[in-house]
């Protein structure tokens, strides 16, 4: 049984379910991908774990995938839904779409800053994550604030999750790929008007019994 603890805001922050993009190695971005059937039912198992943390309000990207995953744990959860632009996955232009293996090939230079440092990786049409982590962070601010003492769940992405989490605890760059997180999985972070963010788990992903590790 999860204590509900009211001197701070619990903010649950989920990973959406595996899409096509997911599984076929793409770079998603913007591109609208929906749930695969690994997808749904792994938004299902997620749901079900969330219950027991008597979530007061979903928040969501407005992306399929997230607002599926977002849907699942409604219905659990018998919770409002609202969708926030802030939430939204990184915007990533010419690369949206297509395969890993394709922009190795075409943008080889661009590639290893990905693989290296994607903090610094500027493109033109390309959101930065200096730039998702702000808009993020602005909008968790508020929340926090706005649901002081109660549960909430933000379903987001990989490239959004990140950057937010490092800006909550005051992780520096390079984070990106010092942060590790599965489809379906969730972490959660305690707000204190005081102490400010602390991040209690990371990625817990005990609830699904199949998912894919993506580490580029």
């Amino acid at each position: 049984m999860v204590k509900i603890l009211t001197d701070r805001t619990t903010i649950i922050i989920v990973r959406h379910g595996e899409c096509k993009g997911n599984r076929e190695g793409l770079f998603r971005g913007r591109s609208d991908f929906p749930l695969n059937k690994t997808g749904i039912k792994q938004a299902h198992s997620l749901a079900k774990e969330m219950i027991s943390f008597k979530p007061q309000k979903i928040f969501t990207s407005p992306l399929a995938r997230a607002k599926q995953t977002a849907e699942a744990i409604r219905l659990q959860c018998n919770v409002e839904i609202e969708e926030r632009t802030d939430l939204n996955n990184i915007e990533l232009g010419p690369w949206e779409g297509k395969s890993k293996d394709y922009i190795a090939q075409e943008y080889p230079h661009d590639w290893q800053i990905w693989l290296t440092e994607p903090e610094t990786l500027n493109l033109p049409g390309m959101e930065s994550l200096i730039q998702v982590q702000k808009r993020a962070r602005e909008g968790l601010d508020k929340i926090a604030n706005d649901y002081f003492g109660k549960t909430v769940i933000l379903v987001s992405h990989r490239a959004v999750i990140k950057p937010l989490i490092a800006s909550c605890i005051g992780m520096n760059s390079p984070y990106f790929w010092h942060i590790h997180l599965d489809t379906a999985s969730y972490s959660i972070v305690h707000y204190h008007k005081k102490i400010g963010f602390i991040l209690v788990q990371l990625n817990q992903n005990k609830h699904l019994t199949e998912y894919i590790s993506e580490w580029q």
